[in-house]
């Protein structure tokens, strides 16, 4: 199963600062599972634009069946655009697939 947290600031804990998604969705094999490439492409597509065409200063872990995107609390109000399509994104996924992802909330 994925595990998506989506990181609150936690002064302003509507304010949605960035994402952490580790695990594996399980639907099928390696390169075939087409939730786990549903989210990874919308995981890389939000940690772009926030780094490339919004020009925030992100933070970002990368590792095997694990990713962080954190944006620095200044830059936060910028990155809400993008940050909601993420999770309205995934929360749809969610609603599909409640058995490959979870999505809950964390302050930081």
């Amino acid at each position: 199963m994925i595990d998506c947290k989506l990181l609150l600031d936690a002064r302003k804990s509507a304010l949605l600062i960035g994402f952490r998604l580790s695990g594996h969705a399980g639907c099928g094999e390696a390169g075939e599972d087409i939730v786990c490439a549903a989210v990874s492409s919308a995981a890389y597509l939000t940690a772009n634009t926030l780094t490339d065409v919004v020009h925030a200063n992100v933070s970002a872990t990368v590792d095997e069946g694990f990713l962080r995107v954190q944006v620095a609390s200044r830059d936060a109000e910028l990155c809400r655009v993008p940050l909601e399509g993420f999770k309205l994104h995934l929360l749809n996924l969610e609603e599909q697939y409640p058995q490959a992802i979870h999505v809950s909330y964390e302050e930081v």
